[in-house]
């Protein structure tokens, strides 16, 4: 998501750390800065920062050089605390230091309440400030920079990459790591280089280090320091590859089979600050009366978001009770809809941008309702527009089929109604700490085994031929059915379509023969017997079923096992990972595009 380049040496740093910043555009950003500190003694700190598209940085820049020995950090932001501008842009700086950092800091308001008790003026609203204002205070107790980031370090819960420099130790960058990536390397003659991936690095460094979580250090000319638990580690250092693509792509064939693997991660940043271990869940950017008097929500969406709205219409209704009706947008507008005064109106998009959820969204303003927004964009006209806004924080998705924005908006919809249960008083505390407690383990079902992909690619030559796709479910995997085929449809161009399992007796079995394949998402925790009977209906008439359950089905002519699980949502979710790669690899060995499917857009902005 957002991007970090550090460098120290005697070269021109503007152009090393803004070329390396150019590289990881592809990761996406709303704004940009850049901190750049001269001299081994006596050091002086200049700062630049601009919003919008790193050309706006640049020429900020344009009368600045800097080609004596120093160092130097950049940073490309994408807004989750706080909106795009330069006050919440990076490098953020205290007295005598800078700071940037990739991540979510959890604690960051007990930090900041802690820090502002004892005299701190915070410029921002981002989480990062507190970094660079604790280091400060413990420089001031302990006259050590180093053991003042330690000491920082050991403050902070939650997901950070950070690179921090200080007058108090010219000629020298502090970074640690934690659930975000950073690498380190050596560049030419006491060079020493710092980014989020691999790409600003090729050609500058030669050899590098991918740190591990729970590492910090220190770096200078002469020598990189690295620590773990307090105690000075060796890490391994290896070889960076030699293509730029391939290294934005982190080693995976498309990016869409990159976002695949990073649901975990992005699933861990959405739950962040939020969903709270000792039980709760809380949503600092809403108000807690966004439900006082809501006796209805209405939801509204297109493609992939439409199918995570009517996930939540399950969840909604069942935990907190609540008459929940899901919109098309591109139908909404034009039918003249009654709106419920009482309704709370939602709206979701990953880009904020898409053209007929925006009308509606405009809709339910101009009737006075309500209005939540679910996106992915910050400063998005969406975003710009609705009553209040969750942020998915699922980071930029290049892959024009969606994957970690779906995982993301589902996640949210799910937390919310657990909110929205705890505020109406529907749910119970021990119903209350279940839900949290399978939350809390959706990312780690979300890390995918090889050995999944690799029999899934070796399944997916069976289904490259035929006359069509039945994706099938039952309750909340019935809009994952719809999202499955959805998903084959963008990147195969094979037909494929999602219904209720029930339905099938309803016309659509019609179609059963040996060359229709059904996909059947049969878990055991939600209406096993009535989905086992509806899929043998269609075995009973020759058609190929692939059946992805935790039980064994004697009647597939192919199978993939889950895990055992008790929840459904987090069946749900491992069923989503095993579908998302059935269409990554048929799409594969029909030799597709699968990254820029023909006909499609990443951001529907006109009708």
């Amino acid at each position: 998501m957002c991007g970090i380049v550090g460098y120290i040496g005697n070269k021109e740093k503007k152009n090393i750390v803004l070329n390396g910043l150019r590289e990881l555009e592809y990761r996406g950003y709303d704004s940009a800065g850049i901190a750049i500190m001269e001299g081994k003694e006596n050091a002086n700190i200049t700062y630049f920062k601009a919003v919008g598209k790193l050309k706006n940085l640049d020429e900020k820049m344009a009368d600045f050089s800097s080609e004596c020995f120093g160092v130097s950090i950049g940073h490309t932001r994408w807004a989750t605390h706080g909106k795009p501008t330069e006050l919440n842009a990076h490098p953020h700086f205290g007295e005598f230091s800078f700071v940037v950092h990739n991540g979510i800091i959890e604690n960051y308001q007990e930090l900041k309440d802690e820090l502002s008790s004892e005299g701190v003026v915070f410029l921002s609203q981002t989480d990062t400030e507190v970094i660079v204002h604790l280091f400060e205070k413990y420089y001031k107790i302990h006259a050590d920079a180093f053991k003042a980031y330690e000491a920082t370090i050991a403050r902070l819960h939650g997901a950070y990459a950070t690179l921090l420099i200080t007058k108090a130790a010219p000629g020298k960058i502090f970074f640690a790591k934690n659930a975000a990536p950073l690498i380190v390397g050596f560049g030419e003659s006491g060079e020493v280089l710092f980014s989020s991936s691999d790409a600003p690095l090729i050609g500058l460094a030669s050899n590098v280090t991918y740190l591990d979580d729970g590492v910090y250090g220190v770096a200078n000319s002469d020598e990189i320091s690295v620590y773990q638990n307090g105690k000075k580690i060796s890490p391994n250092y290896g070889e960076l590859p030699k293509d730029k693509g391939y290294a934005q792509k982190e080693g995976y064939r498309f990016f869409m089979e990159k976002e695949i693997y990073e649901q975990s991660q992005v699933i861990t940043e959405t739950m962040m600050g939020r969903v709270i271990k000792a039980g709760d869940i809380k949503f600092d950017e809403i108000s807690p009366d966004l439900f006082e008097g809501v006796d209805e929500i209405m939801i509204c969406a297109c493609g992939t978001s439409y199918h995570a709205a009517l996930v939540s219409a399950y969840l909604f209704e069942r935990l907190a009770k609540i008459r929940t009706k899901i919109e098309i947008a591109s139908e909404f507008r034009y039918k003249e809809p009654f709106l419920n005064p009482n309704a709370l109106f939602i709206v979701i998009s990953q880009s904020g941008e898409t053209a007929d959820t925006l009308e509606a969204l405009k809709i339910a303003k101009e009737a006075g309702l309500k209005t939540l927004a679910i996106c992915n964009v910050n400063n998005s006209s969406i975003v710009r527009l609705a009553g209040s806004v969750i942020l998915t924080r699922a980071g930029i998705e290049k892959g024009v089929a969606s994957t970690k924005a779906f995982a993301t908006q589902v996640m949210v919809l799910w937390m919310l109604s657990v909110y929205a249960a705890r505020l109406r008083k529907t749910i119970g505390t021990d119903e209350q700490n279940e839900q949290i407690s399978t939350m809390l383990k959706i990312p780690q079902i979300l890390k995918i085994n090889p050995r999944l992909q690799e029999r899934i690619y070796r399944l997916s030559k069976h289904y490259l031929h035929g006359h069509g796709f039945f994706f099938i479910g039952r309750d909340i995997f019935y809009p994952l059915a719809l999202e499955g085929a959805l998903k084959l449809k963008e990147i195969s161009y094979l037909h494929a379509e999602g219904y209720p399992s029930g339905e099938m007796k309803h016309g659509p079995i019609a179609l059963a023969d040996e060359h229709l394949f059904t996909i059947a998402l049969m878990p055991q925790s939600l209406l096993y017997e009535k989905t086992k009977s509806n899929v043998e209906e269609l075995a009973a008439r020759d058609s190929y079923i692939l059946a992805i359950s935790p039980k064994e089905f004697d009647l597939a002519d192919d199978f993939i096992k889950t895990s055992e699980q008790t929840s459904p949502m987090a069946e749900f979710f491992e069923m989503m990972i095993i579908l998302q790669l059935l269409a990554l690899e048929i799409s594969v060995r029909l030799g597709n595009d699968v990254d820029m499917p023909r006909n499609l857009a990443k951001s529907v902005t006109v009708e």
